[in-house]
C-alpha cells in the first residue's frame, strides 16, 4: 500500500517540504533509507544521516533548519517522533485491517459473531462462543467450547483458547500463546506413580491485556487463573494455575510463576524471574531479571538476587563478591601478620 508525503502530511497536520507527490510504501531507519521508504528524524545526533539517506520521505520536527542541500521530501510537524508513532499504529490499523470468514473453517453451533468479524482459514471455533465485535481471528487459531472474546480483540495465527475462557475488550494474544491448558496438578500415589487432579476452573483475561508469542496461561484447579486489566506479558512466560496478576502489572520473557501466587497491581517483572507458589507479592513491586522468589513481597520493594533481598543490599554485596578473592588474600595476609605477632611474644 502506497501513501504520498500530501496523504501523510494530512494524517500528521504537517507540511510538506518538498515533492507533495512523493510515494512511500515501505518504513526504514533514517540511516538505511530507500528509495519509497519513510522514516523521521528527532534526536540531532543522527541530523547529518539527512543529508545522505535514500527515503522518500521523513518526518522531521518543525524547529529543523538543513544546513545542506536535501533530497529527501520533509514533513515538518511539531514533535516528529510523537507523529512517526502515531504513523505506525495508523499503518497498524490499516495492515491488520481485514473482515470476512476465509474458507476452509470451522464454526459450531450456536455461536454468537459480532461485526466485522475476521476469521482465517484453518482456524476452528467451538460451541456457545460468543466473539465481541471487531475481533481478529487469524489462521490455524482455536476457540474452545463457551469461550467469550471481547471487542477489539486480536488471536494471531496459531493461538490456542481453551474451553470457558473469558477474554475482555481490546487484548492482542499473540502466536503460539496458550490459554487455558490444565494447570499441573498430579497427586502421587504410594507406588511412586501419579494421579492428574482434574483442571475444572477457567482462566478469565480482563481488558487491554497483551500476552505475548508461545506464552502459556493455565486454568486454574478450581476457580479461575485472572489476569487484570492492562497486564502486559512478554513471550515465553508460564502462569501456572490460579495465580492473580494485578492492573498494568509487565513481566519480561521467561519467567515463571507458580500456582497460586498473587502479585498486585503496576508491578515491574524482568526475565527469568522465578516465583514460587502461594506467594503474595505486592503492588509497584519491582524485581530484577534472573532473580528467585520464595517470600512474599510487601509494596513497593525492589528486589533482585536468589533468593531475592533489597536491591540496594544486593548491589553493595555483590561489589564485595566481586572483591571476595582480594577480600579473601588480605584476611588471610592479616592471620600471618596476627599468627607471627604471637609467636613472637611466646619467643
Amino acid at each position: 500500500m502506497k501513501f504520498t508525503a500530501a496523504q501523510i502530511a494530512e494524517i500528521l497536520e504537517g507540511e510538506v517540504i518538498g515533492n507533495p507527490m512523493a510515494e512511500v510504501s515501505t518504513l526504514s531507519k533514517i540511516e538505511e533509507g530507500i528509495e519509497g521508504s519513510l522514516t523521521f528524524l528527532s534526536n540531532p545526533k543522527y541530523n547529518n544521516h539527512i543529508y545522505t539517506t535514500k527515503a522518500s520521505v521523513t518526518i522531521v520536527n518543525q524547529s529543523f533548519a538543513p544546513d545542506n542541500m536535501v533530497n529527501t521530501t520533509m514533513i515538518k510537524v511539531d514533535d516528529a517522533y510523537a507523529s512517526f508513532t502515531k504513523l505506525l499504529e495508523f499503518y497498524n490499523q490499516v495492515k491488520l485491517n481485514k473482515a470476512g470468514v476465509e474458507e476452509p473453517s470451522f464454526i459450531s453451533k450456536n455461536v454468537i459473531l459480532g461485526a466485522n468479524l475476521y476469521l482465517g482459514s484453518f482456524s476452528y471455533i467451538g460451541e456457545n462462543v460468543s466473539i465481541g465485535d471487531n475481533v481478529k481471528i487469524y489462521p490455524n487459531c482455536f476457540v474452545g467450547d463457551n469461550v467469550f472474546l471481547g471487542d477489539n480483540t486480536i488471536l494471531f495465527a496459531g493461538a490456542k483458547v481453551y474451553s470457558e475462557t473469558i477474554i475482555g475488550k481490546n487484548c492482542t494474544i499473540h502466536s503460539g500463546a496458550i490459554i487455558g491448558s490444565d494447570g499441573f496438578g498430579f497427586a502421587p500415589n504410594p507406588d511412586g506413580t501419579y494421579t492428574k487432579i482434574p483442571q475444572i476452573g477457567n482462566v478469565i483475561i480482563e481488558d487491554n491485556v497483551d500476552i505475548g508469542s508461545c506464552t502459556t496461561v493455565d486454568r486454574a484447579t478450581m476457580g479461575s487463573t485472572i489476569i487484570r486489566k492492562g497486564v502486559k506479558l512478554d513471550n515465553q512466560i508460564q502462569i501456572a494455575h490460579n495465580v492473580e496478576i494485578g492492573e498494568n502489572t509487565v513481566i519480561a520473557a521467561q519467567t515463571g510463576v507458580a500456582g497460586s501466587t498473587k502479585i498486585g497491581r503496576n508491578c515491574m517483572i524482568g526475565g527469568q524471574v522465578g516465583i514460587s507458589g502461594h506467594l503474595t507479592i505486592g503492588n509497584n513491586v519491582r524485581i530484577q531479571a534472573q532473580s528467585g522468589v520464595g517470600r512474599n513481597i510487601k509494596d513497593n520493594e525492589v528486589l533482585q538476587g536468589s533468593p531475592t533481598f533489597g536491591y540496594n543490599d544486593f548491589s553493595k554485596s555483590y561489589v564485595h563478591f566481586k572483591n571476595l578473592p582480594k577480600i579473601v588474600a588480605e584476611i588471610e595476609e592479616l592471620k600471618k601478620k596476627i599468627l607471627n605477632q604471637k609467636n613472637g611474644n611466646n619467643g
